[in-house]
């Protein structure tokens, strides 16, 4: 039996466990009260219950996943190898040998989901699937693939989701429990009997920081800027009317209607006038919310970066938006303001609460910020506070040379335990899970729209000792709307799980179909696909689909078949950049059933600024001169059809399984000497074809002069001269 190990339980942990015990769960719990235990005692139940089997617990990053590993060797009987983590940093033949011993398997949910559709976990042993953060199981995050397949497969399903807020709209939250199969709901919040005695107090101070007056006149003329593009929206007809707050939601959901108009095929030019305007409405809102929010630095770094891009672009939204007279004045003004060394008064508040709190004895402080940039120049500016050691804890993408690998995130973290850091400004990777223990103060240096991020900053002081959280908004700005629609979307949060939790026991989730695999079909993916719509669906539908690294295609159906997938607008992409043609090319040359198969309702023809006769010039192109057959689909569901019935269709034919690497088709004489001509500068499939229609031989193009190869046609000079540079210059590697 596995032994729970250095840990006891709370009185609420196990009231809340017994539930988990008996129907998969959600359960919600404020940051810093025991999530996790709960997740440790339900995996070392199910364990001991099912002792053959293994339980799966996902969390979305590594740091956090490396957390859940130490959790369960420090606090079970579990040896080491039994409990495995399973990253995309881990080699897959790795975690092949890992999976022999492990029992627990603790990873990232796009790695399990690949071991998962290459058959490398066998679902049906699994008899407890953990997800962390469970309010990511929306749409097609890989969470809702996850457990729909557990469900399917599992001979003993039990699914736990664990959360500190599962969103603050009805529909997000049924969906959160429609796709993890919840049957039963646990809330807990700080005020609740069995809770409040393990609870320590959390002090929030609210404080509003009026914008200075320097401020305000660069203020002044962003908002006129971006009013003055709402006037022309409404003017055109595309705005009912002008309201006094727009959102940058309401705007981009405004783009998304008129591009819908526009792909419709609908050629009303209010709708081209709509899509620049919208654009420069966007980037004038973004401006000012950096200006209110963030302060001169970050807002100036924004329209720098603005100004630089029109010298670059000939986008009509970028050039209008560059001789907007009140743009240009704010740009002035700020340039101003940034050689005067002012800067947003929340800068000032931060450095004197933080001064403030070392001086009073906090050991370890967090400052929340969400734009990168600004986040590193509150780590300059706090470090120049003596007694302050201040580190900047970001994600890995990388934004102007910002940005923290995986081990320096864990490593930042374990030094900010240690003390070698006393006070951490993070972005919003330090808000989802990580733990941070003992944190005195928590500091907000701006109010964020979203319950479950508010829910997550605040959570992570007054987890083990009191508490304090200080909220900076500045007057009068979308500061102020943020956090009022924050505290609204929380308390409807916690009213609609109440009422969730009633209805939930009355409408029990439908029972999910078993599991049926139809070995008569598989076929080869390439691994670029493993997060696409498609690859899941055709899962779901029990197709044996393996990922590989493909060189040609996007899916290998048979030895001879490969099909190419794009969607309507990677497909007018790529005509522009002209790889289609290459990826064309290769299809044929190397498969003698290839196959383009063009996915989406978009009108091709609004997608972008490309002249009808060029795309029809190309259609001509792939089926004419490189013979490649095109299918049309409206999404996913379609193709998947259709590569179904391909697939079928050839094992029925006896052609033999498609395999990487294997050799392809042989290609004919004439086709070779096409193929050699085609890599010729400027020589396409039609041009080779009639070089060697007029000289008769590859050896006679070759040894061919300027002059004779002019009088081939649709050869002129320039096309002649490079190619007689290719062939005659000496090779200089």
């Amino acid at each position: 039996m596995i032994q729970l190990r250095n840990f006891t339980p709370r009185l609420y942990q196990q009231t809340i466990l017994d539930s988990c015990i008996r129907k998969s769960c959600l359960v919600v719990l404020p940051t810093g009260l025991g999530k996790t235990g709960i997740a440790l005692m339900l995996g070392i139940h199910r364990l001991n219950n099912f002792p053959d089997s293994k339980i799966i617990l996902v969390s979305p990053t590594k740091p956090l996943n490396q957390q859940h590993v130490e959790t369960f060797r420090e606090h079970s009987s579990l040896s080491e190898e039994e409990v495995a983590l399973f990253t995309g940093a881990i080699r897959a033949s790795k975690r092949v040998e890992l999976l022999k011993k492990a029992r627990v398997i603790i990873g990232t949910p796009q790695t399990i989901e690949i071991d998962i559709i290459n058959r490398r976990i066998d679902l049906s042993q699994i008899s407890c699937f953990i997800f962390d953060e469970c309010h990511r199981a929306v749409k097609d995050y890989s969470y809702t693939f996850l457990a729909k397949q557990y469900r399917k497969q599992a001979h003993h399903p039990l699914i736990l989701g664990i959360t500190a807020s599962p969103g603050s709209d009805p529909s997000s939250i049924q969906d959160v429990c429609k796709n993890l199969f919840i049957e039963e709901i646990e809330v807990r919040t700080s005020d609740d009997p069995d809770v409040a005695p393990y609870n320590y107090p959390l002090e929030i101070d609210w404080r509003q920081i009026p914008l200075s007056e320097e401020l305000q006149q660069a203020q002044q003329h962003l908002e006129t800027c971006f009013r003055s593009k709402l006037t022309q929206l409404s003017q055109w007809g595309l705005v009912a009317k002008l309201q006094n707050t727009v959102s940058k939601t309401q705007l981009l959901e405004l783009q998304g209607r008129i591009h819908g108009h526009l792909s419709r095929g609908e050629r009303d030019v209010r709708y081209w006038q709509g899509i620049s305007l919208t654009a420069e409405a966007l980037k004038a809102h973004h401006a000012l919310e950096m200006l209110e929010t963030q302060g001169v630095g970050a807002s100036l770094r924004y329209i720098k970066g603005v100004y630089e891009e029109s010298r670059k672009s000939k986008v009509k939204a970028i050039q209008n938006l560059v001789r907007d007279i009140s743009f240009k004045s704010s740009y002035v003004i700020l340039q101003k303001l940034h050689e005067e060394g002012i800067e947003h008064p929340k800068v000032k508040e931060v450095c004197s609460a933080v001064k403030e709190a070392t001086l009073s004895g906090a050991k370890r402080i967090l400052v929340f910020n969400q734009f990168r940039d600004s986040a590193a120049f509150l780590v300059g500016e706090l470090n120049k506070i003596e007694g302050v050691r201040c580190k900047l804890f970001v994600g890995q993408l990388k934004k102007g040379g910002v940005g923290m690998s995986q081990k320096e995130q864990i490593q930042t973290l374990q030094d900010f335990r240690d003390g070698h850091y006393n006070v951490l400004v993070g972005t919003s990777v330090s808000e989802e899970g990580i733990d941070m223990p003992s944190v005195d103060l928590v500091i907000f240096y701006e109010p964020v729209a979203s319950a479950i991020r508010t829910i997550q900053r605040r959570g992570r002081s007054g987890r083990h000792q009191e508490g304090k959280v200080i909220v900076l908004m500045t007057k009068g700005t979308r500061d102020e709307a943020h956090h009022w629609i924050a505290h609204r979307k929380e308390k409807r949060m916690y009213s609609l799980l109440k009422d969730l939790k009633k209805k939930i026991t009355l409408e029990r989730q439908e029972p999910i179909s078993s599991f049926v695999e139809r070995k008569d079909i598989s076929f080869i993916a390439d691994v670029r696909e493993k997060s696409s719509a498609l690859l899941k669906h055709l899962v779901d539908q029990g197709i044996n689909v393996r990922l590989e690294q493909i060189s040609v295609g996007d899916y290998l159906l048979s030895e001879r078949c490969a099909v190419e997938i794009k969607t309507k607008p990677d497909f007018v992409a790529s005509i522009i950049d002209r790889r289609l043609f290459e990826q064309v090319k290769a299809l044929r040359s190397n498969y003698e059933v290839p196959l383009l198969i063009v996915q989406g309702e978009e009108d091709i023809y609004s997608l972008r600024k490309v002249h009808p006769n060029a795309l029809q010039g190309a259609l001509s192109s792939i089926l004419l001169d490189f013979k490649v057959p095109i299918l049309y689909t409206k999404n996913h569901l379609e193709t998947a059809g259709i590569l179904i019935a391909l697939a079928k269709r050839e094992h029925e034919k006896g052609n033999k399984e498609a395999k990487v690497g294997a050799d392809h088709k042989p290609l004919s004489l004439p086709e070779q000497q096409e193929f050699i001509v085609q890599a010729l500068p400027g020589i396409g499939p039609q041009l080779a074809k009639n070089l060697l229609q007029h000289f008769g031989s590859v050896e006679k193009i070759m040894n061919a002069s300027v002059e004779e190869l002019c009088k081939v046609e649709k050869i002129g000079d320039k096309k002649a001269l490079e190619v007689r540079r290719v062939l005659k210059e000496s090779y200089s590697p």
